[in-house]
């Protein structure tokens, strides 16, 4: 049996003044209580930037530019298989407003691990903290 496409999920690791945005998922959303970098699912025929700058503004109401994609992280909990594509942002204006989140936080990168993350984003966070610990132009 073939495995469906994954569900394509984009995030944004928003950074803004040494800290980065976290958001923890709402009571009415799958997986309530995990901890996230915000963003969502890519429509059919749209760019995974312009997905993540949708959902920012829908979620958040802020607006951003989408910056440098990270590594995917691909997680299936056995009934869906998600690729998360995440990428770093920067915040250009808006004011923040929580719509689906039940909590949002600007966190500094050493202290992300101390969150309950959802399982595709775990990945991710490793990824960022071993960027933040790389020299000035290593990879």
């Amino acid at each position: 049996m073939e495995k469906p496409e994954p569900l394509l999920v984009v995030c944004a690791l928003l950074e803004h003044e040494g800290k980065v945005l976290v958001a923890r998922r709402g009571p009415s959303m799958r997986m309530a209580g995990y901890w996230e970098f915000p963003g969502g699912k890519v429509e059919t025929n749209e760019s995974a930037e312009a997905a993540l700058v949708r959902e920012i503004k829908e979620e958040l109401g802020l607006e951003i530019e989408v910056g440098v994609a990270l590594p995917a992280s691909d997680w299936d909990d056995g009934k869906r298989h998600i690729r998360l594509l995440p990428f770093l942002c920067r915040l250009l204006r808006g004011e923040l407003r929580l719509l689906e989140h039940d909590a949002i936080e600007w966190v500094a990168p050493h202290a992300l691990m101390d969150r309950n993350w959802a399982p595709a984003d775990i990945p991710v966070v490793q990824h960022f903290l071993k960027m933040q610990q790389a020299p000035p132009g290593a990879s």
